[in-house]
């Protein structure tokens, strides 16, 4: 597959089949993905795969907090306060696409809830993957664990397979502490589902929307 392909081909995948991935095949995806671009190589990921046993009992310790009401609070936060338009707008408008593609009124809370709470069931995929950073870490170090995050996503198109990238994690840090036996020097910084994608499955229909090139883009000098 060229790069523009599994570009084009990514998305994030909603459902996923049951169907199990090798781990031999995971494995690979990452162990090429690690020659992602990371400034004064200083590679700052620590990667966690949870599969088998390891993810059945994470998504059920999650599935008992949510029923019983439990919350925990994110280390950091996914989108800012105080989100400015464009970038609001964009979010409002892929939202409700994503709601109105899975028939949830915009009204209904619960569904809403309830559609979120599928995060924390890998959306049925059979690979969970957490990202990891020390919190001496800054902003070029996340980019570096995004860009490598990126490389694992390009590279499942490769092998058949899709993700989706869940930030949504970050709102689990100590059950994910507990279960990934993280250290205190360290924080969650993202999730990731990867397996293959439910080709029936309606949700899977969301293609989310890109500025045009003239939007974003400006060129100097041409």
């Amino acid at each position: 597959m060229k790069v523009s392909e599994a570009i084009k081909s990514r998305m994030t995948v909603r459902q996923f089949l049951d169907k199990p991935v090798p781990v031999e095949t995971v494995r690979e995806i990452i162990e090429i993905s690690k020659r992602a671009p990371s400034g004064g190589n200083l590679q700052p990921w620590t990667v966690h795969v949870v599969m088998g046993d390891a993810l059945t009992a994470l998504v059920k310790d999650v599935t008992d907090k949510l029923a019983k009401g439990v919350r925990e609070t994110p280390e950091y936060n996914v989108y800012p306060p105080e989100l400015v338009d464009p970038y609001r707008t964009r979010r409002r408008i892929v939202g409700q696409q994503l709601y109105d593609l899975i028939g949830v009124p915009r009204e209904d809370t619960p569904g809403k809830l309830k559609q979120l709470a599928r995060n924390f069931r890998f959306f049925d995929a059979p690979v969970g993957i957490f990202f990891v950073l020390h919190r001496q870490m800054e902003v070029g170090q996340y980019a570096d664990v995004g860009m490598f995050m990126e490389n694992i996503m390009l590279l499942a198109r490769e092998y058949g397979l899709d993700t989706c990238p869940q930030e949504a994690w970050a709102r689990w840090p100590q059950t994910l502490k507990e279960h990934l036996s993280l250290t205190d020097d360290e924080i969650l910084f993202c999730g990731m589902a990867l397996g293959y994608r439910d080709e029936a499955a309606v949700i899977n229909e969301l293609v989310s929307e890109r500025e045009e090139f003239d939007n974003f883009v400006t060129l100097h000098g041409v």
